[in-house]
């Protein structure tokens, strides 16, 4: 298959996007919890200091250390203890996903928590594909669906009518970064790439968002889309296609031709996929209660 089409953006198309949305800033906590976690040896006090500093990360520590997930047996009512129990991988998780939340702001409360939810959801479904999967890490997969739709309230902030494209999308059964590329003058997955590569992200994270509307994502040389972004994404658009099918609501981002693709890829067999949606659906119904 002959591959003509550029995916370099070049420096005008960033300036377009840069010029188009604002893309938040990186909080200083967040850079200074995640060296600290990324060391050979991290100091556990330090990152707890650093993360009972931020109200609205030592609430999220304490919220996933004590939930259905991690949480056996007593409670935790220390941030030294939250990050103890779930561990610097984990930890990350948590600080990365309470800043992105913090950091999007100005846009009505009710849409952005249920947009935090459904996205909450999702990277837990996406970590619990990956622990299954050889070779691909839960909390890498975790970050990267935090963060794959994180432009959606990046546009919808800036462009006033992007929530009447989004509902058109759910009336037409049309897929949203079609709709996108159609009204915009760009899509969340280019944002999104900007945005991660503006928090000093790992790059892998930027080439999976960047690629996960492509529809032959699965098609590319490695050299354009790496191996290892191509696992985050397929893991994602499964995650996101069994969500939809549990909750009965509308796949807007994935579509069946993706998720075919995206099973094939990661070799799940129909047997593995009912297995998976069982407990994709047990964890969802546990996080919920928590």
């Amino acid at each position: 298959m002959a591959h003509n089409k550029t995916y370099e953006l070049s420096h005008d198309d960033l300036n377009k996007v840069m010029a188009s949305v604002d893309i938040p800033v990186c909080p200083g906590v967040l850079t200074e919890a995640m060296s600290e976690a990324q060391k050979d040896e991290p100091d556990i006090r330090r990152l707890a200091d650093i993360i009972t500093a931020d109200p609205g990360m030592s609430a999220a520590a304490l919220k996933l250390a004590n939930s259905p997930l991690y949480g056996s047996g007593r409670a935790v009512s220390s941030v030294r203890n939250a990050v103890e129990r779930l561990g610097t991988k984990n930890i990350v998780c948590v600080v990365v996903a309470s800043a992105l939340r913090a950091s999007i702001t100005g846009l009505p409360a009710a849409w952005l928590e249920q947009f935090w939810r459904r996205t909450s959801m999702m990277a837990l479904a996406a970590s619990l594909i990956a622990r299954r999967l050889y070779g691909i890490s839960p909390d890498a997969a975790y970050t990267y669906t935090l963060f794959h739709d994180a432009a959606i309230p990046l546009m919808m902030k800036r462009f006033p009518n992007y929530g009447e494209v989004l509902e058109k999308c759910e009336r037409e059964g049309m897929l949203l970064e079609q709709a996108e590329a159609q009204f915009f003058p760009c899509t969340h997955p280019i944002v999104g790439s900007l945005l991660v590569r503006n928090w000093g992200l790992p790059p892998i994270l930027g080439q999976a968002i960047r690629f996960h509307h492509e529809p032959d994502a699965y098609d590319l040389p490695d050299r354009t889309l790496p191996g290892g972004a191509l696992s985050f994404i397929a893991v994602t658009q499964v995650a996101e296609h069994l969500l939809a099918e549990i909750q009965q609501g509308e796949d807007l981002e994935v579509g069946s031709a993706l998720f075919e693709r995206a099973i094939d890829y990661l070799g799940i067999s129909p047997d593995d996929l009912d297995r998976l949606r069982q407990q994709v659906n047990a964890a969802i119904e546990d996080a919920s209660l928590a």
